[in-house]
């Protein structure tokens, strides 16, 4: 394969940081780039998703896939010839344990207070 026809891609995390840029071929799944994105992810950081499900990919403002390609998930419009493609990454909060969130939601409803300025 020539690497004219590679796509040249970089991660922007939220707090800034990028992971690449990298190239990757069009028919690389965006799965594929979540599980690369898990590999290469920064040592060091708070928060760090888990599987590829905590990870989403936004690029153009559109999210992602996990069955769609690079190729299909391009577009043309936004992009420069020979350009770094650049895609938003964002994770998903870790989930509560669900004793943790009845506690909390039990301590909001007997911590009510009420105010009447007359």
């Amino acid at each position: 394969m020539a690497g004219e026809d590679l796509i040249e891609v970089k991660f922007r995390l939220f707090d800034g940081t990028d992971i690449g840029p990298s190239k990757y071929d069009p028919t690389t799944t965006v799965a594929s780039l979540k599980e690369t994105i898990l590999a290469r992810w920064p040592q060091g950081k708070e928060i760090a998703p888990r599987t590829i499900n905590d990870v989403k990919l936004i690029n153009a403002g559109k999210i992602l896939e996990n069955n769609q390609t690079i190729a299909e998930s391009r577009t043309p419009v936004c992009e420069l010839p020979g350009g770094v493609i650049t895609m938003h990454v964002v994770v998903r909060p870790p989930m509560l344990d669900k004793n943790i969130e009845k506690q909390l939601a039990k301590a909001q409803k007997t911590n009510r207070c009420a105010c009447a300025i007359l």
